[in-house]
């Protein structure tokens, strides 16, 4: 979609086709009141600026959205068809024969990062390898519950700045 196409649908379809980015009401309300923007580049700025004031409840709630790193998301929701985009984008790590491995490791650490964190492991997954999703999410398995909480608003914010930038790729008007 063209920044011009986003400035010309009205305010609920210009909503709707934000929300997949990152379901944070009051945000989306923002980013459509924003409008119009002169380019793409102008709502990246609003929806960066807007997401630092994300709350932890915005955040929770928003991470309904995402599965675990790792499993292939279903359903045919916008969400789901970004998931799944995403995850297929994990960089592979050049040995078919660790991949079962590292994928069982990952698994395993979903389920420590609930048990401790409770909620869901969220990583921008686009431009990483399988090993370093792993070694990031032990590596953040040692955070304690405060610099997690800022860890998880900075990979949502990441995720969700990827997603407008992809909804509106080629954008330059």
């Amino acid at each position: 979609m063209r920044i011009d196409e986003l400035n010309a649908l009205d305010a609920a379809t210009a909503r709707a086709t934000l929300a997949p980015a990152a379901d944070v009401g009051w945000w989306l309300d923002a980013l459509v009141a924003g409008r119009p923007y002169p380019d793409a580049e102008a709502l990246l700025a609003l929806a960066a600026a807007e997401a630092v004031r994300w709350t932890d409840a915005d955040v929770e709630g928003a991470l309904a959205h995402h599965p675990r790193i790792g499993e292939r998301p279903t359903g045919d929701s916008p969400e789901a068809a970004l998931s799944r985009r995403e995850q297929g984008a994990i960089r592979g790590d050049g040995h078919a024969s660790g991949t079962a491995d590292l994928e069982e490791a990952i698994a395993a650490g979903n389920a420590t990062y609930e048990d401790r964190f409770g909620r869901v492991f969220l990583i921008r997954a686009a431009g990483r390898s399988r090993p370093e999703i792993l070694a990031e999410l032990e590596r953040r398995l040692t955070n304690d519950p405060d610099a997690e909480r800022v860890e998880v608003h900075d990979q949502l914010t990441q995720i969700a700045l990827l997603r407008l930038e992809g909804m509106l790729e080629g954008s330059t008007t």
